[in-house]
């Protein structure tokens, strides 16, 4: 089976979701052929790497492949490919009208900084025959002197109406049987990442059944919302032994870990019928004991503990 998010990858700059004022700045550039460097950041699936092969597209024609070097910075980070890869690719000249080739380093904000000082040099002596356009989930983490030399997009979530659009564009051509509920739980749970929300269809698509939101948490490894607060409401009543069962048959039912039960005690806590005082006193805890687990505290024994955090302050 074709991956849907390669399939559905739009070709043209103006299909690309969510990024309509971006967009607009981009089509400026391509449409006069005359490009700076640039630089996009933002969360991941929101259409970094899809706007610069769109602009590919759009400035080369069918012979894009050829006039365009994609690199995955967090996979070659080091100064040799720098040096090598990227230099050689640069020095050739483009095929076709335009005067310049076009050089795409995904995830650049993992080059080291020798890469960086390295690559900054590279963009000035081969500005006549080489466009660079990076990729990165955090703009701090790429160096001044480069951020200098580009112009910056900054790519947000996509929002919860292009999502929707694009999900139900590709069930009307995949003819998937989902009901409206499942989308709308896809849209929430994808959190403006169209790449995730994509896949999670194809993995609940996969199934072969009618899709419903059951058969999206079983697909995407989530605990029902309703049962974590079922959880902390029987915390907060003093329950501890029954919200420990039911905690402990969340885990092994739905196989999650426990910092993925935490992120979910995390974005339930926000919607419990408490007062801003207790949720901030126990937002606290919950920031804490997620602190433990990721130093490798045992995951079992912190959501026990955790649990007590919520009984003690229901006593209160």
């Amino acid at each position: 089976m074709e991956i849907w998010t390669e399939k559905y990858r739009p070709k043209k700059l103006e299909d690309v979701a969510g990024q309509k004022e971006a967009i607009k700045r981009i089509e400026a550039f391509v449409k006069e052929k005359s490009m700076p460097h640039l630089l996009f950041t933002g969360p991941a699936g929101t259409g970094k790497t899809t706007t610069a092969l769109c602009i590919a597209r759009a400035i080369y024609g069918d012979d894009y492949r050829q006039n365009i070097l994609e690199l995955n910075a967090s996979d070659e980070r080091g100064i040799d490919v720098v040096r090598h890869k990227v230099k050689d690719f640069a020095r050739l000249k483009a095929f076709g009208d335009v005067p310049y080739k076009l050089i795409y380093l995904d995830e650049s904000d993992a080059l080291t900084s020798e890469a960086q000082q390295a690559l900054r040099r590279t963009m000035e002596n081969y500005a006549q025959t080489c466009r660079f356009i990076l990729s990165c989930n955090y703009s701090s983490k790429i160096i001044e002197p480069i951020q200098s030399r580009c112009s910056i997009f900054r790519f947000r979530p996509v929002g919860k109406e292009d999502l929707k659009e694009r999900l139900e564009h590709i069930i009307k051509e995949e003819h998937v049987k989902i009901d409206k509920e499942a989308i709308d739980k896809i849209v929430e749970l994808s959190e403006g990442d169209l790449r995730n929300a994509v896949n999670m269809l194809q993995t609940a698509a996969s199934t072969g059944k009618h899709i419903d939101v059951k058969t999206i948490f079983e697909v995407t490894s989530q605990a029902n919302p309703d049962e974590i607060k079922k959880v902390l409401q029987m915390a907060l009543t003093g329950k501890f032994k029954e919200a420990r069962k039911e905690l402990e048959d969340i885990l092994i039912k739905q196989g999650l870990s426990g910092l993925d039960v935490i992120k979910q005690i995390h974005n339930c806590l926000v919607e419990l019928d408490l007062p801003d005082k207790s949720k901030v006193e126990l937002m606290d805890k919950v920031g804490e004991f997620e602190f433990r687990m990721v130093e490798g505290s045992d995951e079992r024994i912190q959501l026990d503990a955790l649990l007590a955090q919520f009984i003690l302050h229901g006593k209160k």
